[in-house]
């Protein structure tokens, strides 16, 4: 369970460093926000692409695993700085999504 916590805690890190990239980058593209927002941007994808090596599975486990996350993480910033309330479809999709996230994880160790 300690696992479980850890990795969800860590990726969802790394999803708010992915969301918080692309969120800029989107100001700059769709809100006609300055160009300087690019500077942090890139600087949360790097951060989001270290954060992801943390983990000690191989990496395509890691990514299958952090999409769950991700999914949760979005909704929640849907939620807290889009301002839109979440559906029930969206809640039982993340739910649904944070279960596969489990499952990756938790999978038993082949040596």
């Amino acid at each position: 369970m300690l696992e479980l916590l850890k990795s969800g805690g860590l990726f969802g890190v790394t999803a708010l460093a992915e969301i918080v990239g692309c969120y800029l980058t989107w100001l700059v593209l769709k809100q006609d926000k300055s160009a300087w927002l690019l500077l942090p941007a890139a600087l949360a994808f790097a951060l989001f692409s270290w954060l992801l090596t943390l983990h000690p599975a191989a990496a395509a486990r890691v990514y299958a695993a952090y999409g769950g996350v991700y999914i949760a993480v979005a909704l929640l910033w849907l939620r807290l700085v889009d301002g839109i309330a979440l559906t029930r479809w969206d809640l039982t999709g993340a739910g649904l999504a944070l279960a596969g996230m489990a499952v990756i994880v938790l999978q038993p160790q082949m040596r």
